[in-house]
């Protein structure tokens, strides 16, 4: 009694390191999003205009399913998937056909099964190269974000970056000047996946070589502008907030391209946005760049984001949106107080839904007691 108990123990054990952290709630997406949103990329191509009639529908939409697979597969392994559908079709018709007499029906779906399973291992070994390529690209991005925050004294900072995907479009950074002033960017490149991480991996490095040549926000706008416009790519644009802010007086000169307006609260509780509206980089070359500027005063708080923010969705929830990035901001204290506030109630909003857009989330403030002045002063 004793072994079975150790033995049901150890099954146990097993089935739970197999499933992970499996729950309801992800089974269930299995079937309610998952499968939609797969049919839906492989008839992307392929649907054409459906039948009304209900098995005519039901047939167009076999299919397109079919084509759909196919179409993304290598020549090779196309010819295979049509001969494992080829089997099972032949394989159901002799059932019915051949009901009295000896069928080679299991035989022939057995032969469909192996072929079905070689093509999945193929598939699923294509995956795991790519995920291994990934990798590295997320490790080489990671390199491009900043580590810690910037040690400047009267100012406290907190921030967070997270990808909906293995490499993200979204950037930021906080990069010290030679004059003593701190340059600030937020920035959100056009698309997910790969494509935007390669938008930002080229954003990043151009922008590290304008500020060799002027850290002033209307010279890094140009340069960076022109360098994605020469992309030639029309898909390839990006969002920005890009600052210039000078500690000692909390001057803070700034250009945002396209990007959700940074929020500044000030210490008397008001809420102020940063930014005109405008094109983001990359789609015009003539791009009218207009330099504002501010002044964060003792006590005033300083919130930058990206759109995966407020545009993040949930159920029929609606978005997050800007009133509740508000609201949060409207309460909390320090930058660590309010971005782990935002962090959680964004985190509840979700309530376990995956990220559809990349997350950054950066808060800066200058502190209400000014430091004392250096000895001798």
């Amino acid at each position: 009694m004793k072994r079975t108990r150790e033995r049901l123990e150890q099954a146990r054990q097993k089935v739970r390191e197999y499933a992970g952290d499996l729950s309801v709630g992800e089974i269930r997406r299995l079937f309610d999003r998952d499968a939609v949103e797969a049919y839906e990329r492989l008839a992307r191509d392929h649907a054409g205009r459906e039948p009304e009639e209900p098995f005519e529908r039901s047939v167009h939409r076999l299919k397109v399913f079919f084509v759909g697979i196919s179409s993304k597969l290598s020549p090779a392994r196309r010819v295979l998937f049509t001969l494992g559908v080829a089997l099972v079709v032949w394989s159901v018709f002799d059932l019915i056909v051949d009901v009295t007499g000896d069928s080679d029906s299991p035989a022939l779906l057995l032969l469909a099964a192996l072929i079905f399973l070689f093509l999945f291992a193929m598939e699923v070994v294509d995956r795991l190269r790519v995920r291994d390529e990934l990798e590295v690209a997320k490790e080489l991005q990671s390199g491009l974000l900043p580590e810690g925050a910037p040690r400047i004294g009267g100012y406290r900072f907190a921030h967070s970056y997270r990808t909906a995907n293995e490499v993200g479009g979204d950037y930021y950074d906080f990069l010290p000047l030679p004059d003593g002033r701190l340059a600030l960017v937020v920035g959100d490149a056009s698309g997910h996946g790969m494509a935007a991480g390669l938008l930002m991996a080229i954003a990043n490095a151009t922008l590290k070589t304008a500020l060799d040549v002027s850290p002033e926000p209307a010279q890094v706008l140009t340069i960076l502008n022109r360098s994605l416009c020469r992309t030639g790519s029309r898909r390839a644009f990006m969002t920005l907030f890009y600052a210039v802010l000078t500690p000692e007086d909390g001057r803070l000169d700034y250009v945002c391209a396209g990007h959700p307006f940074p929020l500044l609260r000030r210490a008397d509780g008001r809420i102020e946005e940063l930014g005109r509206g405008g094109l983001p980089l990359g789609m015009k070359s003539d791009l009218d760049i207009r330099v504002l500027s501010t002044r964060l005063e003792p006590g005033d708080l300083l919130l930058l984001y990206s759109d995966g923010m407020v545009e993040a969705v949930s159920g029929d929830r609606g978005a997050f949106g800007f009133d509740r990035l508000r609201e949060l901001l409207a309460t909390a204290a320090s930058p660590r107080a309010v971005h782990d506030r935002i962090r959680t109630a964004f985190d509840r909003f979700l309530d376990g839904e995956p990220l559809t857009d990349d997350l950054t989330l950066v808060v800066l403030a200058r502190d209400a007691v000014l430091p004392p002045p250096p000895a001798g002063d």
